[in-house]
């Protein structure tokens, strides 16, 4: 259990969310579900792509510009780009040929009516300066397609023998032209655009329809060149990675940016928020593009459908996995709020309690002394000699350290008194209201709502009290989840402050995670499963390495410090996907993961777990 002393967070405005109904005191909390602006940016799209950046490249614009605001807003339809099958085995270098090919066709159609669109934008803009920007962009786009001919004639590929244009080809096309026609929601009919200003707009929406593809294009070129290896001259699509990581196609990128964030300068909210449906619209067509080519081969990605014939048991911790804030500070403020305030609150209470200015205090002594015994307790595992390989054994032995100090923690604040008197009705609605990680949810109710697919998910986690975790997932509407987790002793629904301990440590952690899947063995002999774990602590560490896929969220320093120091590698997922899917093809073997590897994949995002394991909606 992590401390956090709550009223460091305490948000003082009119946020009451919560009412004791023993004592009528509000409770307000930074970690419940408001309409307050900020109880949202917890959880908003930039954050979470502020996250994602750290393990997926995100290009140098200022948040504070409008083109900069949209990627990071809508990243999550990149990331369904970038870990669709198409793109994961082109990064791979195993894409079937016949694929390409078909790819190529389809995206000459696109590159011609990408290069109209400029032109019609040309037309409507009104400042010189536009026209000759938009005039530079048009060129960069007839220079793409000389690339596309030079695929022609180095694969002695025969384009006008190919397939027709398919229907997400046909849908992205027909959207573009149509705007750089001035036919958009919100916008006047073609024909009432009668002033040099109201073509300016159509300029300015065209280049909202068109900047999503051209940073989405540079993204992907960057990051499938960073996986590129240098030894390997072979990779057979080398040149189409150069062009879109090449600083030239880069600047391009930017160009376009540069040109949409000018000519949007000057336009209503209500126009920006036509832009911003625009870029989103573009984004989603991008996603059905790669989505629509059709792949005549086998595919990691998506995970479940890879391993639809297998049971697919997943586990989860709970606290800033699953939270934005750990569960300690939620109890504590629970604690402190409905507390008496003074002795004569106090009298003919069920359960003797302190005062609400002694329970800060002794919550804040608590937190403190946590803080700085975890801190000595890391440190001391770090003193011993470094493993020059994975040393599952010697980690092991190491935790039973952390072990011990988890447990002697509880016991300093059970013998304190703080969990005393609280009200399960208060702790259930906590959890009804509390914060989740954006897309934690989704990824949970797509799950158990998947035809055909035999899936369990399970959360093991240090909460003090399961109720509140249940609570939090029964609201989301995910009330299959079997919670392991420790449990609050209650007499007529208040606690005594006493914990049933069931999850205390690391190594309570790890006997769970082994006992549930010793137990699905011992059910169905004959079925296969593929265990899965997502968590981002050091506690969560022997579970994350003893799954057949370790996913590590937003992971803490200490856990990639203690990691790194038994020889644990930490890999980003999409590179992970990406080697794995060459040796999926290369191997041919139906057990690409397996536990105790050693590697653990990071992510820094619900989004691309989402994205990797469920795949395009």
């Amino acid at each position: 259990m992590r401390f956090l002393f709550p009223t460091r967070l305490i948000n003082n405005s009119s946020l009451g969310l919560l009412r004791s109904p023993r004592t009528a005191a509000p409770i307000r909390s930074l970690w419940f579900r408001s309409k307050s602006p900020v109880f949202r940016s917890a959880t908003s799209p930039i954050m979470a792509a502020a996250a994602f950046s750290s393990s997926l490249s995100i290009p140098p614009n200022s948040e504070e510009a409008l083109p900069g605001k949209l990627w990071i807003k809508f990243n999550r339809e990149c990331l369904f780009s970038i870990y669709s099958p198409f793109a994961v085995c082109l990064a791979a270098g195993n894409l079937k040929i016949d694929t390409f090919r078909q790819y190529i066709a389809q995206d000459v159609h696109f590159l011609k009516a990408f290069a109209h669109a400029y032109e019609l934008a040309a037309e409507c803009a009104d400042d010189d300066d536009d026209k000759l920007a938009i005039s530079d962009l048009r060129k960069s786009v007839m220079e793409e397609l000389k690339m596309h001919n030079s695929f022609v004639q180095d694969w002695d590929l025969d384009i006008n023998k190919e397939v027709s244009v398919n229907s997400a080809t046909l849908r992205y096309t027909e959207f573009l032209l149509a705007t750089a026609s001035g036919k958009v929601e919100g916008c006047k009919a073609p024909g009432m655009l009668d002033t040099p200003f109201e073509k300016t707009k159509v300029a300015a929406y065209t280049l909202g329809a068109v900047t999503p593809c051209m940073r989405l294009y540079a993204f992907l070129g960057k990051e499938f060149g960073a996986l590129l290896d240098l030894s390997n001259v072979n990779h057979p699509y080398k040149k189409w990675i150069d062009n879109y990581s090449s600083d030239a196609f880069q600047a391009s990128a930017k160009q376009t940016e540069d040109l949409l964030e000018k000519l949007s300068v000057s336009m209503t909210g209500e126009e920006l928020d036509i832009i911003e449906k625009l870029y989103q619209q573009a984004m989603k067509l991008e996603v059905e593009f790669f989505h629509a080519q059709p792949l005549l081969q086998p595919t990691i990605v998506p995970l479940v459908k890879n391993h639809s014939k297998d049971d697919l048991v997943i586990f989860s911790d709970f606290d800033l996995t699953c939270t934005v804030v750990d569960s300690s500070a939620i109890l504590a403020e629970i604690a402190i709020v409905t507390a008496p305030k003074d002795e004569q609150s106090r009298s003919g209470q069920q359960i003797h309690r302190m005062l609400s200015s002694d329970l800060k205090n002794t919550w804040n002594l608590l937190s403190k002394q946590y803080t700085e015994h975890y801190e000595e307790c890391i440190e001391n595992i770090l003193n011993k000699e470094k493993a020059d390989k994975f040393d599952y054994e010697g980690l092991c032995k190491a935790l039973e350290q952390l072990s011990d100090f988890e447990k002697e923690a509880n016991n300093r604040v059970i013998e304190s008194g703080v969990l005393k008197g609280l009200n399960l009705e208060d702790i259930k609605r906590a959890g009804e209201r509390l914060i989740l990680q954006d897309g934690c949810i989704n990824v949970f109710q797509k799950i158990l709502k998947t035809e055909n697919l035999n899936a369990e998910l399970h959360v093991l986690s240090y909460c003090w009290c399961g109720d509140l975790i249940r609570a939090a997932f029964c609201a989301g509407g995910v009330d299959a989840v079997e919670v392991h987790a420790n449990e609050f002793t209650f007499e007529e629904s208040i606690s005594t402050g006493e914990i049933e301990r069931k999850v205390e440590s690391p190594i309570n952690k790890a006997q769970q995670f082994k006992s549930i899947l010793q137990n699905r063995k011992d059910e169905n002999k004959k079925k296969s499963f593929l265990s899965v774990y997502i968590g981002d602590s050091v506690g969560d560490l022997l579970c994350l390495l003893e799954a057949d896929i370790g996913i590590v969220v937003s992971s803490s320093s200490s856990l990639r410090r203690v990691g790194s120091h038994f020889g644990v590698s930490f890999v980003p997922l999409f590179s992970g996907i990406v080697q794995k899917q060459k040796q999926h093809t290369e191997e041919e073997s139906s057990s690409t993961w397996k536990g105790l590897s050693g590697t653990l994949y990071t992510v820094s995002s619900w989004a691309e777990i989402h994205s990797f394991a469920l795949g395009w909606e």
